[in-house]
């Protein structure tokens, strides 16, 4: 809801008007260590509190948690665009780097999600995934550096890249020259 609302320009309000219940969850890109918050009818509300109760759920001292929450959500804004721009620089590396590999849909990168389009029969989503997390020691003799990138595999032919707020812009940029090193080794 929160990258949603950062990247369309509006307040989250606005496209929760059109839900009957919305759910937030404040350690995903907030950057609070727990939470989340539930809202809708009050029928749904207490329905849900009753529930939570009955599975055991509940937390003392609270307040702490709640604070983190509160500051996440006053710095949403610059936090999430930031988030954002990484991921956009990095999808635009991807485009420049015009690989046989890989290739992006710029369009499609709207928050800070990068489905990077794994092209060819060789390697698989997994591979390429496994390939930039793992660091070796030929990396290390070329670049000077040594970069794990966690990247998921999201589909047969798709791997998924998040950013959050403990992603800088050169923690990106490594990134980028890491997925430039795993598509050399791949052509080679």
């Amino acid at each position: 809801l929160m990258n949603a609302a950062v990247a369309q320009g509006v307040e989250p309000a606005q496209i929760a008007q059109h839900c009957d219940s919305v759910s937030l969850c404040f350690s995903k890109g907030l950057g609070a260590p727990a939470g989340a918050v539930l809202a809708g009818c009050r029928e749904f509300v207490s329905e849900a509190w009753r529930v939570r109760k009955l599975l055991g759920g509940g937390m003392r001292q609270a307040g702490v948690l709640a604070a983190a929450a509160r500051l996440g959500l006053q710095h949403a804004q610059v936090t999430l665009r930031r988030d954002h721009d990484n991921a956009r620089r990095f999808a635009e590396g991807i485009r420049v780097l015009d690989s046989p590999l890989c290739s992006i849909n710029l369009a499609a990168v709207e928050t800070n999600i990068v489905m990077v389009n794994v092209q060819g029969l060789w390697p698989s989503p997994a591979e390429l995934c496994d390939r930039l997390r793992a660091v070796s020691e030929e990396e290390v003799a070329e670049t000077g550096q040594a970069v794990s990138v966690l990247l998921l595999p999201w589909s047969a032919r798709t791997a998924r890249a998040v950013w959050h707020r403990d992603i800088s812009a050169r923690d990106t940029e490594l990134a980028r020259r890491k997925l430039e090193f795993v598509a050399r080794k791949c052509q080679e």
